[in-house]
């Protein structure tokens, strides 16, 4: 009996260590396929809210839930270092910063536009609705990389950081906002208490999408595209979400889908970025 017991016990073990190993091996996996130049970086990540009103602005929410569990079961650091709140619920838009390991290799396959199809907790009558956002991606670029800032093309403005939070909530002017006139980007941080560190990561945030603007650029006159700029609407999405009238969540780049939607929004986004890399290659 006691030798059963034993041999029970190892079973489990070895089920365990196999199980664990398959784990190790699926990651080993998805991080050879990191030939990015920038792929080690940590990423900075905006969520937009698009066509759909209210019901586009909770959109935003969900997705930054999904990101920021994905994150946690990473083990990576998320910050939030913008958060813009919708007039009625959910939010307008928002930025993000992952620190980890090849952070940005994982979360560039979430660049684009993402649709949901659900029945609206807004709408009285329980009609559909679609609803877009746009992810933004980018890499935190360290000092090595060279991009042209010149302060007179800078608005440096400071303002009182919004929010909830009671004691939290900073009751000083440190939140940071930046507009580069020359191209239009506007940036702008108030995750930290300090004037100074906000204006740090503010700047980082205007450097990484200076060079973004500068790759697309470059990217559109080899395709010889013009710099064709898609609309946060249908058409153009990546991904599509579908609570109704069935379950399913789509990648139209890689056709990879899924039915477990709950899962997903949980974080469960590792078979969504490995079928990407894989299809990418």
């Amino acid at each position: 009996m006691g030798m059963e017991e034993n041999d029970n016990d190892t079973f489990v073990e070895v089920a365990n260590r196999l199980n664990d190993l398959a784990d190790s091996i699926s990651v080993a996996e998805v991080e050879c396929m990191f030939s990015g130049e920038h792929d080690s970086c940590n990423a900075i990540i905006t969520i937009h809210a698009g066509a759909g009103g209210t019901e586009a602005q909770d959109w935003v929410g969900i997705l930054l839930r999904m990101y920021l569990r994905w994150a946690e079961e990473k083990g990576f650091r998320a910050d939030i270092l913008d958060l813009l709140p919708g007039d009625e619920a959910g939010t307008k838009s928002v930025t993000i910063l992952i620190q980890g390991r090849n952070a940005y290799g994982y979360m560039r396959s979430e660049l684009g536009i993402h649709r949901l199809v659900r029945i609206s907790p807004f709408d009285t009558s329980g009609r559909r609705h679609t609803s877009f956002a746009s992810v933004m991606v980018m890499p935190e670029l360290d000092d090595t990389v060279n991009v042209d800032l010149d302060e007179k093309d800078m608005r440096i403005d400071t303002f009182r950081a919004s929010g909830s939070g009671g004691q939290h909530v900073n009751k000083t002017d440190s939140a940071i906002r930046i507009t580069h006139m020359p191209s239009g980007i506007v940036v702008q941080c108030q995750n930290e208490r300090s004037q100074h560190r906000n204006k740090d990561m503010a700047m980082k945030m205007l450097v990484s999408r200076l060079y973004e603007l500068e790759k697309e650029k470059k990217a559109a006159e080899q395709e010889g595209l013009g710099g064709v700029k898609k609309e946060i609407a249908w058409g153009s999405q990546i991904r599509s979400y579908i609570l109704q009238p069935y379950r399913l969540i789509k990648d139209h780049r890689t056709d990879y889908e899924v039915g477990n939607v709950e899962a997903v929004l949980d974080g469960n986004l590792d078979p969504f970025i490995k079928a990407f890399l894989l299809w990418q290659k």
